[in-house]
């Protein structure tokens, strides 16, 4: 019905109509007439199901109408006071005209004259170095610090760098400070207060208010962001309650208690009881629901949104794309480094493997720690068993004697807010001699070192020393000769938690060692989605034609991360390589790819991922219009201004591209990608000199970056100074285990050597180019040619 009459307004809107369009007019509107006439009689016919109505919000007050106990509780927490508007009562600096000046910056909080209950305002160093004043529009938090809001243009709000110490006097607190003390932070820095790293709409704003629109428009680059609530309200955690309430409204029947609520297992949904006098509780469950953690999570880890609407109601992996232990956010045994939320430590512990919950050790809406910390543990651990001077080695009144101190560790972000590593492990002080990771003993004993923690806790024999999986993702990252093998035995290992297994197969490189092929293969049919995520992104290190086969079958996970990073590493596969009439499987979730860049569109990272994604399918002009946005929106951001000239040089823009990375290079003169993409630049330009000083420097900056050292070898040796050709060569093979099998810098070093006339070094170097590469059969032809043989294997 619906065409018929569409086609007729069509038709009408047309000034002329000749002969053949009369008929075609009359029998459209023959169709039409039927179809109504048809209508007519089919009126007693059953209607169709009504459009079921979505659930909305419907604001915290509701709901404290049932839930007067919960609201209490609630009410002041942190949730509560995530975001606040500023008056008398919830503002906690002093704005009295005090000034700050911090690293030649001068800050003033509050005129000189009184300004009002409601008004409060601050002279900032703006970005163009000139000083002005903003009245403050919102706040951020309350302890141990409070942060401040400022609007600026384009929608966008802004917190200052400078915030209040709310903790005690006594303490160190009562006063303003700079959250980068000691860092020299200018107008073209990333982490400018006014800059876009900066900005409260795509930063900060989704977990400190409920239902939170963003409303970024990608064509005037300006924000409308929206909230229900100011605050993390009820349903910023349960989810849109307004079918609850009719729920409720309507007697309560029914199981199901409205949609559109997350389901939270509760404390009441399962106890933990010590069973045969065991010191350690079991959890005996008494009803089943979906994990707490999947509400807790999207604002307690390090994230990507993968859509512009998530849900409570929704499984974490469907709505972000989490990080895993990656080496700027964790150590490398898994110890919390970065500023990272708790999510990704908590989920490593042998709590969560037992079922621990956050709602097992926090109250759900005050967010206090049940019964204290060290009460709280007891819960679970029988205190006569682990509150003991033979468990801890400590006197019982002391620091030392404290659960957390030994088994959560805090570090301290933002100047002063302590925050402990919930991974709530046993302290291993032989592990931090190996790979560098924290000790928990001497954050305490901070005038001993690892290897006395180790001796005393072996003294008393409680040094474990068991294998860990962080020793093999430290050889890993140091290029160890046995990395691969360790990795894989991680990747196989189930009792080693998820997130640490997705990062050990996320190491894996299939293109050189057959069993860490094998692992990656094993790994992408994983039953944990974070592993087969991590073997996903081992694909990285195979050619594009290569992975068709082994990925494809994830273009078709129940899981949005799984399926969406999928996608992403196969879009450059080369449309030829796919199996007849496969590569149309690869549509969908490519389109969930992009369309989770879109929802991150005022983020530089989602335009350099939208740049990457064109160029591989062959859309050059948008891919170098996404790279310019990108940059852009982060001037000083390597990858996207590489990816850019790397686009203008594909289009024969060689000059432009060469004017991109010195701009780049003024402003990050440290960056040695940087230095050695304008290398590369100035070779291709003949322009040899120019380039040798450009590709030394980047050798000099990044020495651990083997293609560095070589590509500045090479060029030296193009030069006619194979001497210092053969210097650098030596010099990288000395920086790791992997330089020193590096099979381009052994090759180049046996061919720099016989070109030189130097046959008994050429014939070492190709042994052991022979010795350590088994697989590779370029020192075979060349001890032929030198008339060497091989050292046996």
């Amino acid at each position: 019905m619906l065409v018929p009459s569409f086609r007729l307004r069509g038709i009408l809107s047309s000034y002329e109509m000749n002969c053949n369009q009369r008929v075609l007019f009359v029998v459209v509107l023959a169709l039409a007439l039927a179809c109504e006439a048809e209508t007519k009689e089919d009126a007693t016919a059953p209607a169709p199901p009504p459009t079921p109505v979505e659930a909305t919000f419907v604001g915290s007050q509701q709901c404290a109408q049932c839930h007067p106990e919960e609201m209490a509780a609630w009410t002041d927490s942190h949730h509560d006071l995530a975001m606040q508007e500023p008056t008398s009562e919830s503002v906690l600096g002093r704005f009295d005209g005090t000034e700050l000046t911090l690293d030649g910056e001068r800050w003033q909080f509050g005129d000189r004259e009184p300004v009002g209950d409601k008004a409060y305002r601050i002279r900032v160093p703006e970005a163009d170095g000139a000083p002005r004043v903003r009245e403050i529009a919102y706040l951020f938090g309350v302890e141990p610090l409070q942060q401040y809001l400022v609007r600026t243009d384009g929608g966008r709000l802004q917190p200052l760098p400078v915030a209040w110490d709310s903790r005690a006097e006594s303490e160190g607190g009562q006063r303003w400070f700079h959250l980068y003390e000691g860092e020299s932070i200018r107008s073209s820095d990333s982490l400018h207060w006014s800059g876009r790293l900066q900005t409260w709409n795509h930063q900060c704003a989704s977990c400190h208010s409920t239902n939170l629109e963003k409303n970024y428009d990608e064509a005037t680059d300006r924000y409308d962001t929206r909230w229900a609530e100011i605050d993390v309200g009820c349903e910023g955690c349960h989810g849109k309650a307004s079918k609850h309430i009719e729920w409720a409204q309507n007697g309560a029947s029914g199981a199901t208690q409205g949609s559109g609520l997350a389901s939270l297992r509760g404390r009441s949904a399962s106890r933990w009881s010590f069973v045969s006098g065991a010191s350690i509780a079991d959890r005996i469950v008494g009803s089943d629901s979906p994990n707490e953690l999947d509400v807790c999570a999207p604002c307690h880890s390090r994230r990507t949104a993968l859509t512009t609407r998530p849900e409570p109601s929704h499984a974490f992996l469907d709505d972000y794309l989490p990080a895993l232990l990656e080496a700027d956010l964790y150590f490398d045994d898994g110890q919390i480094r970065d500023e990272v939320y708790v999510w990704g430590s908590f989920v490593q512990s042998r709590m969560y493997a037992a079922g621990v919950t956050c709602s097992d050790c926090h109250d759900p809406h005050s967010l206090e720690i049940r019964d204290g910390p060290d009460d709280s543990c007891g819960n679970c651990h029988a205190a006569e068993a682990f509150a003991t001077t033979e468990h801890h080695g400590h006197p019982e009144a002391s620091e030392g004697a404290s659960c957390v101190a030994c088994h959560m560790p805090a570090r301290t972000y933002m100047g002063v807010d302590k925050r402990r590593d919930h991974s709530i492990r046993v302290p291993r002080p032989d592990l931090s001699e190996r790979t560098g990771s924290p000790d928990a003993c001497t954050s305490c004993h901070s005038d001993r070192d690892s290897r006395w923690a180790a001796n005393s806790l072996a003294t008393r024999g409680a040094l474990r020393t068991a294998p860990h999986p962080g020793t093999a993702i430290h050889a890993a990252r140091q290029g160890a000769a046995n990395a691969q093998s360790e990795l894989a035995s991680v990747v196989s290992n189930k009792d080693i938690a998820g997130i640490m297994r997705a990062t050990a197969a996320s190491l894996l490189d299939g293109s050189r060692e057959a069993k860490a092929n094998s692992a990656t293969v094993t790994a992408l049919g994983d039953s944990n989605a974070l592993v087969r995520l991590g073997a996903l992104r081992a694909l990285e290190r195979i050619e594009p034609r290569g992975r068709i086969a082994l990925a494809q079958p994830l273009l078709r996970d129940p899981v949005a991360a799984v399926r969406l990073e999928a996608a992403r590493i196969l879009a450059p596969a080369p449309p030829e390589n796919w199996p007849p009439g496969t590569r149309v499987s690869l549509a969908g979730p490519l389109g969930e790819y992009r369309d989770a860049q879109f929802a991150n569109a005022d983020r530089f990272e989602a335009q350099l991922n939208l740049s990457v994604l064109h160029a591989q399918l062959g859309e050059t002009d948008e891919a170098i219009r996404r790279a310019e946005r990108a940059l852009k929106f982060e001037p000083m951001a390597v990858a996207a201004r590489v990816n850019l000239s790397d686009l203008l040089r594909a289009t024969g823009r060689e000059a432009e591209a060469t004017a991109v990375l010195r701009a780049g290079v003024a402003m990050t003169p440290e960056s040695a990608e940087l230095h050695f993409a304008l290398g590369l630049s100035l070779v291709r330009q003949g322009k040899s000199e120019a380039a040798l000083a450009e590709l030394e420097r980047a050798a000099d900056l990044a020495p651990a970056v083997l293609r560095f050292a070589y590509t500045y070898a090479i060029a030296l040796n193009g030069l006619g100074r194979s001497d210092e050709a053969v210097v650098a060569l030596v010099e990288a093979t000395r920086t790791s285990e992997s330089a020193a099998r590096d099979g381009s810098l052994l090759f180049a070093l046996a061919t720099i050597e016989r070109d030189r006339g130097n046959r008994t070094a050429a014939i070492r170097w190709a042994r052991q180019l022979a010795a350590t590469n088994p697989n590779d059969p370029r020192p075979e032809t060349l001890l032929r040619e030198l008339g060497g043989e091989p050292a046996a294997n």
